[in-house]
């Protein structure tokens, strides 16, 4: 039985109103469409280690934080060590007007494609069950906004 390493990581969901209402910006990692996050840094705060990660991961200034979203957990192999990663979701919006032409995978982490889609198309691209659930979390929150 390999030890458990437990990780911590945090990410966003990034939007905009776009031409097609609400649009998420989706990352493609290793073939896979993602939502961005990545690893808290020692003395980082969460958030703080949510914006950098997805300003870092699709090329822009640190996004602003609209709010937290809810936590995920999973499990995996990395180098035969077994690792549970709880990361940590934020819906976010950038910090003043970015064009599509201004953004950049980061191409060291993996991301090859940056695609804005509608929350519905971002269901059903997203590579992972817990990505979905975030995506849900997004959705519930954005519909309870606009009847408050």
């Amino acid at each position: 039985m390999t030890d458990l390493t437990k990780m911590t990581a945090a990410g966003g969901v990034l939007y905009r109103s776009g031409d097609i209402g609400r649009e998420i910006l989706l990352i493609k990692r290793k073939g896979v469409w993602d939502l961005p996050k990545g690893k808290l840094e020692t003395g980082e705060a969460i958030a703080e280690c949510a914006a950098r990660e997805v300003g870092e991961e699709v090329g822009i200034p640190m996004p602003a934080i609209i709010g937290f979203l809810c936590d995920t957990y999973h499990e995996y192999m990395e180098k035969k060590a077994r690792i549970g990663k709880t990361t940590h979701w934020y819906a976010m919006v950038t910090a003043g007007k970015t064009d599509d032409q201004k953004m950049s995978p980061q191409r060291e982490e993996g991301i090859t494609e940056l695609l804005w889609v509608s929350p519905n198309a971002a269901m059903k691209m997203a590579g992972y069950d817990n990505l979905k659930k975030v995506i849900r979390v997004f959705l519930e929150r954005m519909e309870g906004e606009k009847s408050a």
